[in-house]
């Protein structure tokens, strides 16, 4: 087996997309799958699944809302609150490939609900709204990502690159560059500062908050950190602990969040780090990243 082969297992099959590379003292293992339209379904390293994939609203994904409206205008990659726990998506992935340490994927977005499907309470900023403000199954958004195992002399931090094509003008949008469910044991929330490099804790929310974020287990020992260079991120996190007897249900939520105003179509671009690894390892990567002013 060359070298390279022996850096990078990469597998395509009907079934998905995988990137397998050496990370630290273990083999970190990404997965992306025709069930969700490309989205990442799996994330594994030292034997522990870091993804929450049970229904097309979870996975590592990427998603926006437009106009204050919430869940009622919110194109989203992996599919629709219908697609449910199902094989299929509502997205349509156009491409996706591996090559290297990297996936890249280009899906047409679909609506969360079904045009003008009725909603369980407000439509966000709209309290006098209570229906999807959609008309069609599909958007006419269309998202490419590159998601990178390993960032220069990081072989723990994933490099995730979003360019969201938008098509239609709108007054604002809320576009979650990458968003992460993931098992409910990743309950310990921390904060990182730049200034200091030091983590603190954090309440589990939910909230939006200006510092990069690490969600891990109790224990330390598996963390992931997210942290944009791109301007004006947020740092979202949540914890959905009320199970209504579902497997997957309870689920940790992080996100890499941006609201601009005066939406043109065309392309918004973001730039997120997802360090994994535990909560010393993640810690120093990110002390590394933003320190080099990444």
């Amino acid at each position: 087996m060359s070298r390279v082969c022996a850096l990078f297992l990469l597998l395509a099959s009907s079934n998905g997309y995988t990137v397998s590379r050496p990370v630290l003292d273990s083999t970190l293992v990404l997965h992306a799958s025709d069930r969700t339209a490309g989205a990442i379904d799996s994330l594994k390293f030292r034997g522990k699944e870091f993804v929450n994939a049970f229904d097309h609203g979870r996975e590592w994904q990427s998603a926006v809302s437009y106009d204050g409206f919430g869940e009622c205008l919110n194109p989203t990659e992996a599919g629709s609150f219908k697609d449910g726990a199902g094989p299929d998506s509502s997205s349509l992935l156009l491409d996706a490939r591996t090559h290297d340490a990297t996936l890249e994927t280009t899906v047409r977005m679909a609506y969360w609900l079904a045009p003008e499907e009725p909603y369980k309470a407000a439509c966000g900023e709209h309290k006098d709204v209570h229906a999807a403000q959609n008309k069609e199954v599909l958007s006419t958004d269309t998202l490419l990502k590159q998601v990178t195992v390993g960032y220069r002399d990081l072989p723990n931090v994933i490099d995730y690159l979003v360019t969201l094509n938008v098509g239609d003008a709108h007054q604002s949008s809320t576009v979650e560059a990458v968003t992460g469910y993931m098992p409910p044991e990743f309950s310990l929330f921390l904060t990182f500062d730049p200034a200091t490099s030091k983590v603190a804790p954090l309440s589990d929310g939910p909230g939006e908050q200006p510092l990069p974020l690490i969600l891990s287990t109790k224990d330390r020992q598996f963390a992931v950190g997210v942290y944009s260079p791109s301007p004006n991120p947020g740092y979202g996190r949540f914890l959905f602990l009320q199970n209504p007897g579902l497997k997957g249900w309870n689920t940790a939520k992080w996100n890499c969040v941006f609201r601009t105003l005066a939406i043109r179509p065309g392309p918004l671009s973001y730039r997120c780090f997802l360090a994994i690894g535990t909560v010393e390892e993640v810690r120093t990567a990110l002390a590394r990243l933003t320190k080099a002013g990444e």
